[in-house]
């Protein structure tokens, strides 16, 4: 059964006790999630909730946290301004242990401003900017979401193979907002390193709904390649009038939410796109993930949702490994690099220098409309980026490319 949008937005504390478990009502541990749940990034926040949800309740079935049990804050994150001020009452009033969450690159800086202050652990699922691992980083934050270099070159890798980079002309349409601004810079940086240069570039107001006017444009460029830097509820318009329009300049993102090319509908999803997790990876994990996903919510999970069920299951054991909830002695525990099973083929590790999980990424291609045998299984995913042979960080952003000194 799917659980309606209403449904996820009326409660924002949630207990997940196990009934076979007894517990002390003192004996709760209280961990905060912030997301968008409304505006062009509802679609994503959507899946967050329903998959920190459900780790809630495997981590409670499974004995809690030190034998207390799990209890999740939910709130609407709407705005970098709410946000932070959600994130102050849930540190100062609900006193929780860590906060876990986000999609807004801005929004995630305002978190990591109150936690790095109060020194409360805050694992971010959704932000991608670069600057929150480099100017912006915070000792306190970590990053289960991939960053912008590590989307980039994930499927700046397709696009030199598939020849549309080198010699040819692409033309950017970019959400206007930190996210967006970061991903382009990053995205020029790798195109015009690899051969590439710009036919045109347009930044997008994050509640435009009509794109003909940038279409047009588009068509008149007549580019080599289209590149989307855009996000959330921005993607799947896209890529509905793009098919409208029947324009047929090869299309790719450099970010990417795998529920955003399932609203597009079928027949619309094009291109090459990268993403952190997908739900056809078949690490024993990652199906196991799929499965109770899906027995849930009637759905399969996407990489949202993988994010921030993974977070939370990260923390947890965190905290079991350190045997409390002292936020430095977590942040500790996860700079020494310990390898742990993400649901993916390959483990992944916090990075010491800027705390961004090192892990494998992929690169999927739409499938032709022939080829599709149902609503979800609609691209090829491709083989994991790095291959098995290279370091997970060579696709991460340098210590040159992307400083960081924590604060």
């Amino acid at each position: 059964m799917q659980v309606s949008r209403r449904g996820l937005l009326a409660a924002s504390a949630i207990g997940l006790a196990a009934p076979s478990i007894s517990y002390g009502q003192s004996d709760v541990i209280r961990i905060g999630h912030l997301t968008p749940r409304t505006g062009f990034l509802g679609p994503l926040g959507e899946y967050a909730v329903q998959a920190i949800q459900l780790a809630g309740e495997e981590i409670n079935a499974a004995g809690g946290i030190n034998g207390k049990r799990l209890e999740l804050l939910m709130e609407d994150s709407v705005n970098p301004q709410t946000g932070s001020a959600k994130a102050e009452r849930f540190v100062q009033r609900d006193k929780v242990a860590a906060i876990v969450g986000e999609i807004n690159s801005a929004t995630a800086l305002a978190i990591a401003q109150v936690v790095n202050r109060e020194r409360v652990l805050f694992v971010n699922t959704g932000a991608n900017s670069d600057a929150l691992r480099g100017s912006d980083c915070q000792r306190f934050m970590f990053h289960v979401e991939g960053q912008n270099s590590m989307y980039v070159k994930t499927v700046g890798r397709a696009l030199v193979a598939k020849g549309l980079v080198r010699g040819k002309k692409y033309y950017a349409l970019t959400a206007d907002y930190a996210f967006g601004h970061d991903l382009l810079r990053v995205a020029k940086n790798f195109m015009g390193g690899a051969g590439g240069t710009v036919a045109g570039e347009d930044l997008i107001p994050t509640d435009l709904t009509d794109f003909s006017p940038f279409l047009l444009k588009i068509r008149q460029a007549r580019p080599d390649l289209v590149v989307a830097n855009l996000a959330g509820a921005q993607i799947t318009n896209f890529l509905k009038q793009y098919s409208e329009f029947g324009l047929r300049f090869p299309v790719a993102g450099f970010g990417f939410d795998t529920a955003l090319a399932w609203g597009a509908g079928e027949g619309n999803f094009l291109g090459t796109w990268p993403v952190m997790w997908h739900h056809m990876i078949q690490a024993p994990s990652a199906q196991a993930f799929v499965r109770a996903f899906t027995t849930k919510y009637g759905r399969p999970p996407e990489n949202q949702a993988w994010g921030d069920y993974t977070a939370l299951k990260l923390v947890a054991q965190a905290m079991t490994a350190t045997r409390g909830t002292d936020g430095m002695k977590i942040v500790e525990h996860f700079e020494g690099e310990g390898r742990m099973d993400i649901l993916k083929t390959r483990e992944g590790y916090f990075r010491k220098r800027d705390h961004q999980l090192m892990q494998e990424a992929y690169a999927v291609t739409a499938l032709p409309p022939a080829e599709v045998k149902n609503r979800w299984d609609i691209f090829s995913p491709g083989d994991a980026v790095p291959a098995a042979n290279e370091s997970l960080e060579a696709i991460a952003a340098t210590a040159e490319e992307n400083a960081c000194t924590f604060r």
